[in-house]
């Protein structure tokens, strides 16, 4: 299966350039939270600096659906990627505006918005139903080398070169993007003729349907705990452990490595179990995995020991987002399936956003330690929500 797909000249073209935009949107959402901490050194300022990453995606999520579902989504990729690129040219020579960077932060991510539905609701037309798992792995197996390139990247230019030599890369990576996306893919679908009110509504109300639903909850509590993870992450790394900018982004990055891993198996295996145990399996695994690491600095705080843990932990965070995916495009018809990814991928950002200002807020008020539990058993209470389901 995973050799059909690899010689799947569209797919691949798509596969590819995900990778370069991803890269360069996870070198982005790095470094400039980040810069914006080294140079504040404010936990406030460094969950407003993530959340303000995220919740435009919230906002815009109503019109990417409408626009995945309307007009040609290779086009509308290769507009995001170009889009993107051109926001991102003033960072180049505002000296480090911290205002500049808030504002490049929010427009970034709400043409983000548009690109993950977009990609994910032309996979299924590509490759059709019965390698669409297979596939998604191979997406998943993609996301996690731009994760490691593009945090890895992310900190150690910002460390070593500066801030103005991540954004040359950045752009460098989006125009690779937007060239694989010239040639047209060769697919058609059906595409909406209803008003833009009545398009986005389609995808809120695609959740009446209890499967769906049920999936639904289940991504909310692992998204509330993911958003926590944004922030919390960087204060474990440079408090408990005392680690630097590289470290950061190493150890962020690293978790590729599992994933890698895990993508390439579940595209070769992934018929073989249901997408919500999928889903479940991997979340309870990241929970569990989560605990046993945000806990171990009692035991120690030997840099090469998180190296290999946070490398390990990728691996269920793939298969979680694999089978989470997987479940939701397996329910609905593809050409609603941009609205209803949209509406998925909104709740998944805003309530990341909640996580992160909640963590910002909490920390100063019940402390680091406890806030890292919470988080590790809101996945543990996710993962059991989903494999229990009836």
């Amino acid at each position: 299966m995973t050799t059909v797909l690899l010689r799947h000249a569209a797919f691949m073209r798509l596969w590819l350039s995900g990778l370069f935009a991803e890269t360069a949107e996870w070198m982005l959402q790095f470094a400039l939270p980040v810069y914006i901490f080294r140079t504040t050194g404010s936990y406030t300022s460094l969950a407003v600096a993530i959340a303000v990453g995220t919740v435009p995606m919230v906002l815009a999520s109503p019109a990417a659906g409408v626009i995945a579902d309307r007009f040609d989504r290779r086009r509308v990729l290769f507009a995001v990627c170009l889009g993107q690129a051109a926001i991102s040219v003033p960072l180049l020579f505002s000296g480090g505006s911290h205002a500049l960077i808030y504002v490049v932060m929010a427009a970034q991510s709400a043409l983000a918005s548009l690109f993950e539905p977009t990609r994910n609701a032309l996979v299924p037309a590509l490759v059709g139903q019965d390698r669409l798992a297979s596939a998604n792995g191979l997406m998943g197996f993609n996301s996690n080398i731009a994760r490691l390139a593009g945090l890895s990247l992310g900190g150690l230019v910002l460390g070593v070169w500066g801030f103005s030599s991540v954004i040359v890369c950045y752009l460098t990576a989006l125009v690779l993007a937007a060239v694989l996306l010239v040639q047209s893919f060769g697919v058609h679908v059906e595409r909406t003729h209803e008003t833009p009110t009545g398009d986005w509504l389609d995808g809120v109300r695609a959740f009446r349907d209890p499967e769906l639903r049920a999936t639904g909850v289940t991504l909310a509590l692992m998204s509330l705990g993911q958003g926590m993870f944004l922030t919390l992450f960087v204060l474990f790394v440079a408090g408990p452990l005392h680690g630097g900018d590289p470290e950061i982004g190493l150890l962020r990055g690293i978790q590729a490595v599992g994933g890698i891993g895990a993508g390439l198996l579940i595209a070769a295996v992934a018929n073989r179990i249901s997408a919500v145990r999928m889903m479940g399996l991997g979340i309870l695994s990241l929970g569990v995995c989560s605990a046993l690491i945000w806990n171990l600095p009692h035991v120690t705080i030997a840099y090469g020991v998180y190296v290999v843990l946070f490398a390990l932990v990728g691996a269920p965070a793939v298969v979680a987002a694999t089978g989470a995916l997987t479940a939701v495009q397996l329910r609905v018809p593809d050409e609603q399936a941009g609205r209803v990814l949209a509406t998925v991928f909104a709740g998944i950002a805003g309530l990341n956003a909640v996580g992160t200002l909640l963590a910002g807020y909490l920390v100063g008020v019940v402390g680091l330690e406890v806030l890292l539990d919470v988080q590790a058993g809101l996945l543990v209470a996710a993962g059991l929500a989903a494999l229990f389901r009836r």
